[in-house]
């Protein structure tokens, strides 16, 4: 690792080739498209998409989670 990784962090600008997981252990880079790459400075695993052929480096909007559940006192079952 370089005194420049040390001080300000990885850009991860040289990556693997995209391996496509099997099975069903995956890893969190994988579970989102089937597809990661990994960051061959640091190590870190991001997923990627084949069709736009490129790095995800974040959750699509539309798939995150932005209603909140309710309280579990709201769903314990009065008398």
């Amino acid at each position: 690792m370089s005194l420049v990784n040390l001080l300000f962090g990885c850009w991860h600008k040289n990556y693997s080739f995209p391996i496509t997981a099997r099975g069903s252990r995956r890893t969190p880079a994988a579970s989102l498209t089937g597809t990661y790459v990994v960051c061959l400075d640091c190590g870190k695993e991001f997923a990627y998409d084949w069709h736009e052929m490129k790095v995800i480096t974040s959750i699509p909007r539309e798939s995150r989670v932005t209603a909140m559940p309710e309280p579990v006192h709201t769903l314990a079952k009065t008398a």
